[in-house]
């Protein structure tokens, strides 16, 4: 545990006790801090209130009262579509308003780590797709090199449930748009961001919203490494933001777009083949193309990014080689779980926007396509480019399947449900073909997660092997 700093005897309010919520009224209690905890759901209270912390209702007047921070969990909105009503009280009383994110970076500095001979360094990624991939992968790499590490965040474990880091140990933190938009400290040693699509974008009140949430792990505490993804047009802003000009190394600039050229710091794939270049020489080469847990020009974004923030932390390009070959890759994230007959069952539930799931159809060709679910704001028109080039046809699941099926440009089968879907395209595949569970809409209408969308087709083709 990192126990909070700062706020010895001090009234705390922490609003929402999922994992967060208790993990940082433990973290402080445990710096000495007086949590004063509260959940609409009286099954949440109960647990907190088994571990001995006080509940009180925050929506009464006066609950905030000699309350010096309000804490607040990743799901809880603070500004936009609307205020939660608690937050709303806070605001209005002047209580400063914070989540488990800056109180971890609050907290993480102390007197004994910079003792270390070699003080922990903070890797913290963000990003509309791949975090999660690039995170995970960070963190295999670290321990491939021998490196101590740990990896939290909105992947793992939270943040202040972290172990007292190491001599030389890389903390890895995955960081949704939702936690780097409400922390009030935001200071990684290197800070990651993969790319932008829409996305959240009700929370954020739009695009400009939710690139500027994502833009906060970069201007708040300004991290010594910055690792930009400057495929879209707010990557390419934000690493023009923070260099000092072109031969400016504190930025290592990504793509899978483009080769990129000049005197900086720079990491490309193209064709399957990542390149470092540094003063307009090449000084490293990896081929992608074999390596079974980063599949496609996605997964190859997501091993730029992860390469560039290992070598901005001393590991040797072939070490980073060596655990590319060997990682495994997520569950739900272009996850082969079957090959049987010549056909492949690839599970990519954590496509739950339109990017994602393009990205994730680019990767194969002849794809039976499931899709469908909760759609997102945008529609789906992106798609098309995407689906004609490998979908030969598609299987469309949710309780609006008939509506989402009608905006594809591929044939289509309106199937309902997973087992449907699942039966139909097993029934019409042939050897080469990939089943691909890609939904580009959020699983909510049907299940209470991606991990659970996931699991079901999981369970539904192994069934049938």
């Amino acid at each position: 545990m990192i126990p909070v700093r700062g706020l010895t005897g001090a009234r705390v309010a922490v609003l929402g006790l999922g994992r967060s919520g208790l993990s940082a009224a433990r973290a402080l209690a445990a710096g000495g801090a007086q949590p004063i905890c509260w959940d609409d759901n009286p099954d949440a209270r109960a647990v907190a209130e088994a571990e001995g912390f006080a509940c009180t209702d925050l929506k009464k007047q006066n609950a905030f009262d000699d309350i010096a921070r309000l804490i607040v969990s990743p799901g809880i909105p603070h500004l936009y579509p609307t205020p939660n009503q608690v937050v709303a009280a806070a605001l209005a009383a002047g209580v400063p308003v914070d989540n488990d994110i800056g109180l971890f970076f609050q907290s993480f500095a102390t007197p004994e780590s910079s003792a270390l001979d070699t003080p922990p360094r903070v890797i913290a990624v963000t990003g509309s797709n791949g975090k999660s991939t690039t995170s995970a992968l960070l963190h295999h790499i670290m321990e491939v090199a021998g490196r101590p590490s740990q990896l939290a965040g909105n992947i793992g474990r939270g943040v202040l449930d972290l172990d007292t880091p190491h001599d030389g140990e890389i903390i890895v933190l995955e960081l949704s748009s939702y936690q780097t938009d409400l922390a009030r400290a935001l200071t990684p040693d290197v800070a990651v961001f993969t790319n932008l699509s829409p996305d959240h974008l009700d929370r954020h009140a739009g695009m400009g919203g939710y690139f500027a949430a994502k833009r906060r792990l970069f201007s708040e505490g300004g991290p010594d490494r910055a690792v930009i993804g400057v495929d879209e047009a707010e990557g390419r802003y934000l690493a023009n933001q923070l260099s000092e000009g072109c031969g400016d190394d504190r930025v290592i600039r990504v793509s899978v777009e483009a080769k990129l050229n000049g005197p900086g710091w720079q990491v490309f794939a193209r064709k399957g083949f990542l390149s470092e270049t540094r003063k307009g020489r090449q000084v490293a080469s990896i081929d992608l193309r074999e390596v079974p847990g980063l599949p496609g020009a996605h997964n190859h974004q997501n091993a730029c990014a992860a390469y560039a923030a290992a070598r901005a932390v001393g590991v040797a390009p072939k070490v980073i080689e060596g655990a590319f070959r060997t990682f495994a890759g997520l569950p739900h994230r272009s996850q082969l779980i079957a090959e049987a007959d010549g056909v492949r069952y690839v599970n990519d539930s954590k496509a739950t926007n339109m990017d994602s799931a393009a990205k994730a159809l680019a990767a194969f060709q002849n794809v039976r396509w499931i899709c469908g679910g909760l759609q997102k704001e945008g529609g789906l028109g992106g798609l098309a480019e995407a689906a004609a080039g490998s979908v030969r046809k598609a299987y469309v699941i949710g309780r609006e399947a008939a509506q989402f099926a009608m905006q594809l440009d591929v044939e289509a089968q309106v199937c309902g449900t997973m087992k449907a879907a699942v039966e139909a395209a097993m029934a019409d595949a042939e050897p080469g073909d990939v089943v691909l569970l890609a939904p580009a809409a959020a699983s909510f209408d049907q299940y209470d997660s991606f991990e659970r969308r996931g699991e079901d087709f999981v369970a539904e083709v192994t069934s049938r092997l």
